[in-house]
């Protein structure tokens, strides 16, 4: 058993006792010889701490109040090693590896023992903070092309870093422009980063939201310049950013590269939290939590305490998703709120609206859902090569289109006949990236095509911000919500017939969820 030290923080779900025979056998069927190719790792909590086991070794650790949080290097003294046996799979945790995009391409589709797992022990410690988490967390192999989900050629969800690195890019009013650097920051960061750009009041703890697990990262922000009137968020779902930062580079993505040149991108990128999924990492964007602290677990998930599955990631759920959330979940948007008494807040296209004053899904959930065109035939920023045989670049055109319209209609001060006041915040979610770069991959011609498509909306916006003479009192920040990883067609399977072989009862929700005996 683990001693029970005083200043030790035990996960709020662990395997029970009862449980824990067949975890034993379930381990021994997914880290065995037959699933090496398609399971990286499996992690979960029990007995007061947390164990990541792969086919080469195991790591237990646990976690102690006090200490500093979650650093830039991935370094968190709050964590204490208790055992390694054989080669831990959370040796390396460097958030530099396999960037830029030359070091990507040179190791695609790393095997374990040659990728490295950012922030990897609060990332797992995090997720069986929530009652609902799984009993145990399986994580596929960066090679593995998901058979079910259609044979994606792009893949996320795990901790490896080309899964979990999102681009990011802060530029504007009162932010220093230091063009690219060698850095990295995580997801959760960018929430109270954001608040102290625009001059929110932090407690003393330095908080900007309550309950907020990420820090500010105070040398982004000029401290002697005025803060910023006006805020614009820009999130490119699902975005590789080895690839973002080269097509800026080469002039692919001229839009992005402007905003580079005026400020600060972080060559390492921003890192999502486990599971590197849409909606929990968009959820940690907006709020500063982690997702087993803000409640929106994953794509979907089984609620113990109601014996239901919860599913958030459907075009039939992302507009009531954030009812899953944590009671009182505290937002961006609260906190402008809370600092600009007068402040006038947008959310498009983003279903982590709490708190905004406008939201693209308000209409949803009111029944006024805006015209969506027929067709994405003839709209602007579109790539005809790819809208007319790919269903899903289709959509996301036509989905980005009405965004794009969303926010420019916003920012001229009227939209279907509304008008609204100039935005102190305005959040743009974009989605075609995410459907391209699961289809071709993040190297793939379709994949390009996204971002120039995005780019070209991006400008639109810009232009937009220029015609209404508040271009220079406006910050800008660019990021996603996970990476985007190129998987092996070769390397496909399911873990769940050998689970079923060898009589272990279990759910497996949103494909990594194990919930066993169910």
């Amino acid at each position: 058993m683990t001693s029970p030290d005083a200043d030790v923080l035990p996960p709020a779900h662990q395997l029970t006792p009862e449980l824990e025979e067949v975890a034993d056998r379930a381990l021994a069927v997914l880290t065995g010889p037959d699933l090496d190719p398609i399971v990286d790792m499996v992690v979960w909590a029990h007995d007061g701490a947390y164990e990541a086991r792969s086919h080469d070794g195991r790591v237990r650790f646990r976690r102690r109040d006090g200490g500093s949080a979650a650093a830039a290097d991935g370094g968190d003294s709050r964590y204490e090693v208790l055992e390694i046996v054989g080669t831990s799979p959370l040796a390396d945790q460097r958030t530099d590896h396999l960037a830029p995009l030359e070091a990507e391409l040179a190791g695609l589709h790393p095997h374990r023992s040659a990728n490295s797992y950012p922030f990897a022990y609060d990332h797992i410690a995090q997720l069986f903070d929530h009652p609902a988490a799984p009993d145990l967390c399986v994580l596929h192999s960066a090679s593995h092309n998901w058979e079910d989900q259609g044979g994606h050629r792009g893949e996320h969800g795990s901790l490896g870093v080309v899964q979990a690195r999102a681009p990011f890019v802060l530029a504007g009013a009162g932010v220093r422009d230091r063009g690219m650097v060698p850095r990295a920051l995580r997801v959760v960061d960018v929430a109270p980063t954001l608040a102290a750009l625009m001059g929110c009041p932090g407690d003393d703890a330095g908080r900007y939201l309550h309950g907020q697990d990420g820090r500010v990262v105070a040398d982004l922000i000029d401290g002697g310049s005025r803060p910023p009137e006006h805020v614009i968020g820009f999130l490119f779902d699902g975005t590789n950013a080895n690839v973002l930062y080269a097509m800026a580079a080469s002039g692919a993505a001229p839009n992005v590269a402007r905003l580079i040149a005026m400020g600060t991108a972080y060559a390492h990128g921003a890192i999502a939290a486990l599971p590197t999924i849409t909606l929990a990492n968009h959820t940690s964007i907006i709020t500063g939590r982690l997702p087993g602290h803000h409640g929106i677990l994953n794509n979907a998930w089984y609620d113990r305490s109601t014996a239901t599955q919860v599913i958030t990631n459907s075009s039939d759920t992302w507009a009531s998703a954030m009812g899953h959330a944590t009671a009182g979940l505290d937002s961006l948007h609260h906190a402008v709120h809370r600092a600009f008494r007068d402040a006038f807040t947008a959310s498009v296209n983003e279903p982590c609206d709490l708190g905004a004053d406008y939201s693209t899904f308000d209409f949803f959930r009111r029944g006024e859902i805006p015209p969506i065109p027929e067709s994405p035939d003839g709209l602007p920023h579109s790539t005809e090569r790819f809208v007319r045989p790919s269903k899903d670049y289709g959509w996301g055109t036509i989905v980005d289109h009405m965004g794009t319209e969303q926010a420019l209609g916003i920012l001229s001060g009227s939209y279907r006949g509304v008008g609204y006041p100039r935005p102190k915040f305005l959040w743009i979610n974009f989605a075609l990236t995410d459907s391209a770069m699961h289809e071709g991959g993040p190297h793939s011609e379709v994949a390009a095509a996204s971002i120039r498509d995005s780019d070209a909306r991006l400008g639109e916006i810009l232009a937009a911000v220029e015609r209404a003479g508040s271009f220079d009192r406006t910050a800008f920040v660019l990021v996603a919500d996970h990476g985007m990883e190129e998987t092996d067609p070769a390397v496909r399977g399911d873990w769940g017939p050998a689970l079923r072989d060898a009589g272990i009862r279990f759910r497996d929700e949103a494909y990594s969820f194990l919930y066993l005996d169910e």
